[in-house]
């Protein structure tokens, strides 16, 4: 066999050439610039923050004006001022009756809606300025949840149930309120930012409201429980005004600029004070206290001093007295001296009269 022959053809390798690499461009060949796009950055914290609150300013303005903000605009946690202040007319008038009774709800009744008006219209008038203070920027007009022109109907309204609470009473027996809706139109209107002023103005309103209450009651009234309701609301009120500045500064209310802590501190316990010793001129000159209630009323006048006292640690100390309903009703030392302080004048009150 020719294995020559049957053996395969030798395979020929050709070798090929490497392709030439390519030449780097010419970068300076270039002409025009080249047009980059600006990288976007990501959404900021302020601009989510913008984003949440519009929507949320969207869905507060579908809830505007509900009954349960409108009632807050009224703010019915202040009532209590009314029944605290009216019905102490009913301590010089005896024997009591269903009348008198009846007479002095009528009187608190008035009270309740013009105060509920001025409130209205002060939020009006300081929805700007509150939107600047730490609370009261949660207020229902200050916050959007009530709108300015929901608060004008809602002005129009107890405007004139109002007046038909003077017309359905007594023939001019209402003056007290009507006085003191002209005092707190001119606090609204411009002697709010008058210091001293603004916190005698609001001390007043009170005493009015007991003139109001024995006047319609037909007691007389003695001076030196008015000398009293009104050192005791004007220690209030300056304490309020004291927290303020403390809180939030002078800048929220103008007024606050003719204040230091210091001279607010000599005015509250100078009118506490006042409000102790006229307390205890009332009770020894024109309180009509049961035979032998001497000793009652001995009792009666350290609970009196205590709830000063008390009063003067939670703003001094503790730095409260911003809102004086819920301090004076919140507090547990408080309440509990201020029942021990109502059954002992109960007591001196409802014993069998001295004779005359």
């Amino acid at each position: 066999m020719d294995i020559t022959r049957s053996s395969p053809a030798p395979v020929r390798v050709v070798a090929v050439p490497p392709e030439p690499e390519p030449e780097p461009a010419d970068l300076t060949a270039l002409t025009e610039p080249i047009a980059v796009e600006p990288i976007q950055p990501l959404p900021t914290a302020t601009a989510t923050a913008s984003v949440t609150a519009t929507a949320t300013d969207v869905r507060g303005r579908r809830r505007r004006n509900r009954p349960r903000d409108l009632l807050a605009l009224l703010r019915p946690g202040q009532w209590v001022k009314n029944l605290a202040v009216v019905p102490l007319a009913l301590l010089d008038t005896h024997p009591w009756g269903a009348a008198a009774f009846l007479r002095t709800g009528w009187a608190v009744l008035g009270f309740t809606l013009a105060s509920a008006l001025v409130y209205v219209v002060n939020d009006l008038a300081d929805r700007e300025r509150d939107r600047l203070h730490p609370v009261k920027r949660h207020r229902p007009i200050a916050s959007g949840r009530v709108s300015p022109l929901a608060a004008v109907v809602l002005t129009g309204a107890l405007a004139l149930a109002l007046t038909g609470w003077a017309v359905a009473g007594p023939a001019w027996q209402w003056w007290p309120t009507a006085l003191y809706l002209a005092l707190s139109l001119a606090y609204s209107q411009g002697l709010k930012h008058v210091p001293l002023v603004d916190a005698f103005i609001v001390a007043t309103g009170f005493v009015l409201r007991l003139v109001q209450g024995a006047l319609l009651i037909g007691a007389q009234m003695s001076e030196w429980l008015a000398l009293c309701v009104f050192s005791l609301c004007l220690m209030l009120a300056l304490g309020k005004r004291r927290h303020e500045m403390t809180a939030a500064g002078r800048a929220h209310r103008p007024a606050l600029r003719g204040y230091t802590l210091a001279f607010l501190d000599h005015l509250v316990v100078l009118v506490a004070v006042l409000t102790a010793v006229s307390y205890v001129l009332y009770l020894r000159d024109d309180a009509s206290l049961a035979a032998g209630a001497s000793l009652v009323t001995l009792l009666s006048a350290p609970c009196a001093v205590f709830g000063l006292a008390r009063y003067l640690q939670l703003l001094l100390v503790e730095e409260g007295g911003g809102n004086p309903v819920h301090v004076l009703f919140r507090d547990r030392a408080t309440l509990v001296n201020a029942a021990l302080w109502a059954v002992l004048v109960a007591l001196a009150l409802l014993l069998p009269q001295s004779p005359a």
